[in-house]
């Protein structure tokens, strides 16, 4: 797997920015307050865990860092062409020759081992159809609970503004309090607007989008390996899949297509 640097450049260049920003103006150590650091990051959490179960709050956080931090998403047109693959396969050395043809993606080795198996037709699109299903709703519950969170953190930087605030006026016959009290009514709203913007939220748009793409290709592969386990052409399955591609991608499969219309 692949770090994505869009998503882990984006929020390094997210926080680098406020950092430098910071740090023109001196005075870094001001900035981080552990109170509002646990105002925030603890009631963001815990608003979290109170909306969803906790098993799948940590689910959540583990699809997030697979699906948002490492690149492995595949093109529809390389799966395409390993469906391609498989047919030959199929057709020359029978269901049996698949299990020695070496695949890249996970979910389309288990539907090749399955035809190897001789799993009939109608079972293995429907054993395959229900863990797309299971698949597609962990990223469904991943983009939930990263947007809550996204929703939870500006709330308690507010809470912790007005934290800050009723301790400044509790104690405004003692100057020395004033400042720390400050600290913590300003600083809780800058942590909530950082998580939010540069970590939650960009997370949960990014499943989202991936959620759509991931969709496509499992999808592509379940209708593919189907016709591979009824011995169709590699054209004629070229024909059948070629609508989950790009326009700009189907231009290399397009005599293929041709061929078998």
């Amino acid at each position: 797997m692949r770090m994505d640097l869009a998503t882990v450049g984006g929020i390094v260049a997210g926080f680098f920015v406020v950092g430098l920003a910071i740090a023109m103006g001196g005075a870094v150590a001001v900035f981080f307050n552990m109170p509002s650091f646990l105002i925030v990051i603890g009631g963001a959490v815990s608003a979290t865990v109170l909306r969803f179960p906790i098993g799948q709050v940590l689910a959540a956080f583990q699809t997030g860092a697979r699906i948002a931090f490492l690149d492995h998403q595949r093109e529809p047109r390389e799966l395409l062409e390993e469906v391609r693959v498989l047919a030959n396969v199929a057709r020359r050395k029978g269901p049996i020759g698949l299990e020695r043809t070496p695949v890249s993606d996970p979910f389309l080795a288990r539907g090749k081992q399955m035809i190897a198996d001789g799993l009939p037709t109608e079972h293995l699109r429907e054993q395959l159809s229900r863990e797309r299903e299971l698949e597609i709703r962990r990223l469904v519950d991943g983009e939930k609970i990263f947007r809550a969170m996204g929703e939870a953190a500006p709330a308690f930087g507010m809470i912790g503004t007005i934290v800050g605030l009723v301790k400044m006026l509790w104690t405004m016959d003692d100057p020395s309090t004033i400042g720390p009290s400050m600290a913590i009514a300003l600083l809780t709203t800058l942590y909530g607007a950082l998580v939010a913007y540069v970590f939650a939220l960009p997370i949960a748009d990014k499943l989202a989008m991936k959620l759509e793409a991931q969709e496509t290709n499992l999808s592509l592969i379940i209708d593919g390996l189907c016709q591979v386990a009824d011995r169709k052409s590699p054209d004629a399955i070229t024909d059948m899949l070629i609508i989950y591609l790009p326009e700009k991608s189907r231009a290399p499969f397009a005599p293929a297509a041709a061929m078998s219309a």
